[in-house]
C-alpha cells in the first residue's frame, strides 16, 4: 500500500549568474561611466523588485532543478548520487525549506531532519550541550523529550568530555559527529543526510550507517546523499540518479547502477573508454597539459578488454611541460567499482636517482600494473599529480581525465580457482613448507 511521506512534483530551481563581459584593451572614460551607470540601475530596480542583485555585465539563468518527479514511501532509505553541480544539494535545500522552489511542489508528512553540511543548525558560540537542546527546540520537541534523549546522544556523538565548550572550537570531526547524532537521535520522521559523513573516519561512518538502517526500520524515511557507493549500496533500498539539474534514473537495482557507473567525491563517470585524449584547454595548467591517457600493452598498443589477471598491464601518460619543478609528480590512481580507492603511484615512488627524466616540452611516462594484482571487477583510473606538498593539480577524486579498465579470468595458476575470488586484490602467493 503506497504511503508516501515525500512527494515532489515537477520540482524546479533556478538562481540567476552574473558575468563580467570581455575586457577591451582601450576604453574611454564616458564608456567606462556608461557601463557602471548602466550596471547600478539595473541593480536598484532589482533591489526595488526584491530580486536577487549581481554583480557583472550580463545576467543569465541557470537551472539547478528542472521538472523533478519523485516519491518516497515511509520508512524508505532513499539514495540521491549525480556529480558535482547535478542538483543534489539545490534539491536536499528545497526539501529542507532552506531554499523555495522557483516551480513545482514538494509535499512533507512530518519533522525534517537536516544535515547537509558540517554546522548546520549549530550556533558557535554556544556549547556542545546547549546546541542539542536548541536543536531538539527547532525540531519542535519538548525540553522533556530532548532530556530523555540526551545521555544517548552524548554517548554516540562520544563528545563528553568538550560538552560544555563552545562548538567552534571543536574539529570538523567532533562537530560533525554531534550534529549526526543529534539529528538522527530526535525522531525526527524525515532524516535528510548530505556527504557530511565523509568528515568522521571510518569507524565513525559505520556507526552512522547503522543507525540510519536503525532509524528506517523504525518507519521513519532517510534520504542521503553519498559519492561512496559502498555506503549506498549497503544502506539504501532505491537510488535516484541526478544529472544536469534532471533525474535520469530511478530504480531499486542499486547493483546495476553502481556498475554501470563509477562514482567518485566529485563526479559520476559512466565509464566505457581506455583511452583519454586531449580535446580542450579543460584540464592544462602552468605546469603541464595532459595530451594521452590510456592503458595498454608494453609496445604501447590498446588492450581489448577484459583483460586477464595474468598480464602485464601498462599506464601512460603523455603530457606537454610548461614549467619544471622539483616537485612535480605525475601518476595514477586506481579506483574500485564502488568508489573505493585501492592506491595510486607516481614517477617519483622510486629512488630519486631511478626517477625518469623530465623535461620542457613532450614527455611520455608509462607505468606497469603488476600482473596477478586486481581481481576481476570494473576499475577506474584516474590521471593524478601536483606538485608534492604544495599543491593538486590533479587531485585524487575530483574532476580529472579517466579510462576504464576491466579485469576477467586468469586469477589463478590453480585448477581450483575458476571463477572471481573474495576481495578487490588477487595475487598469486607463492607458499612453501618449513624445513
Amino acid at each position: 500500500m503506497s504511503d508516501p511521506v515525500i512527494t515532489v512534483e515537477n520540482l524546479s530551481k533556478s538562481y540567476l549568474i552574473g558575468h563580467q563581459g570581455p575586457k577591451e584593451q582601450y576604453t574611454s572614460l564616458r564608456d567606462t561611466l556608461s557601463k557602471h551607470a548602466k550596471n547600478f540601475t539595473r541593480r536598484t530596480f532589482d533591489t526595488l523588485r526584491g530580486k536577487q542583485m549581481l554583480q557583472g555585465d550580463s545576467v543569465e539563468e541557470f537551472w539547478a532543478l528542472k521538472d523533478v518527479n519523485f516519491e518516497v514511501q515511509r520508512g524508505e532509505v532513499l539514495g540521491i548520487i549525480g556529480r558535482n553541480g547535478a542538483g543534489k544539494s539545490t534539491l536536499l535545500k528545497v526539501l529542507s525549506r532552506i531554499t523555495e522552489p522557483t516551480k513545482g511542489k514538494v509535499t512533507l508528512e512530518g519533522r525534517v531532519a537536516s544535515l547537509l553540511e558540517v554546522g548546520t543548525g549549530f550556533h558557535p558560540e554556544l556549547s556542545g550541550r546547549e546546541n542539542i537542546y536548541l536543536n531538539g527546540a527547532i525540531l519542535g520537541m519538548s525540553r522533556r523529550e530532548i532530556k530523555s534523549k540526551f545521555d544517548e546522544i552524548v554517548d554516540f556523538a562520544g563528545v563528553e568530555k568538550f560538552l560544555d565548550t563552545p562548538v567552534k572550537r571543536y574539529s570538523s570531526g567532533m562537530y560533525v559527529r554531534l550534529a549526526f547524532a543529534v539529528a538522527a537521535h530526535l525522531e525526527p520522521e524525515i532524516l535528510i543526510v548530505d556527504e557530511v559523513l565523509a568528515v568522521g573516519d571510518a569507524q565513525f561512518q559505520e556507526k552512522c550507517l547503522g543507525k540510519m538502517k536503525d532509524v528506517a526500520q523504525g518507519g521513519r524515511t532517510v534520504l542521503f546523499v553519498s559519492h561512496q557507493m559502498n555506503a549506498v549500496e549497503k544502506l539504501c533500498s532505491r537510488v535516484i540518479r541526478l544529472d544536469s539539474g534532471q533525474l535520469k534514473n530511478d530504480t531499486r537495482d542499486i547493483r546495476s547502477i553502481i556498475r554501470n557507473c563509477t562514482i567518485g567525491s566529485d563526479s559520476v563517470v559512466f565509464m566505457k573508454q581506455s583511452r583519454w585524449i586531449r580535446e580542450d584547454a579543460r584540464f592544462d595548467n602552468e605546469w603541464f597539459s595532459p595530451e594521452k591517457f590510456f592503458i595498454g600493452d608494453q609496445h604501447g598498443n590498446d588492450l581489448a578488454m577484459p583483460i586477464n589477471n595474468n598480464i602485464e598491464i601498462w599506464v601512460y601518460i603523455e603530457a606537454k611541460i610548461q614549467q619544471l619543478d622539483p616537485s612535480l609528480t605525475i601518476g595514477y590512481a586506481v579506483f574500485s567499482e564502488s568508489g573505493e580507492i585501492i592506491y595510486w603511484s607516481y614517477q617519483s615512488d622510486t629512488a630519486p636517482e631511478k626517477w625518469p627524466i623530465i623535461e620542457k616540452g613532450t614527455t611520455n611516462l608509462r607505468a606497469k600494473i603488476p600482473s596477478h594484482l586486481l581481481n576481476e571487477g570494473a576499475y577506474r583510473v584516474e590521471l593524478i599529480g601536483g606538485l608534492h606538498h604544495r599543491v593538486w593539480l590533479f587531485e585524487p577524486s575530483k574532476e580529472t581525465p579517466q579510462i576504464s579498465l576491466k579485469i576477467q579470468g586468469g586469477l589463478s595458476d590453480s585448477p581450483l580457482w575458476t571463477e572471481k575470488r573474495p576481495g578487490i586484490l588477487a595475487p598469486v602467493i607463492q607458499w612453501s613448507r618449513v624445513p
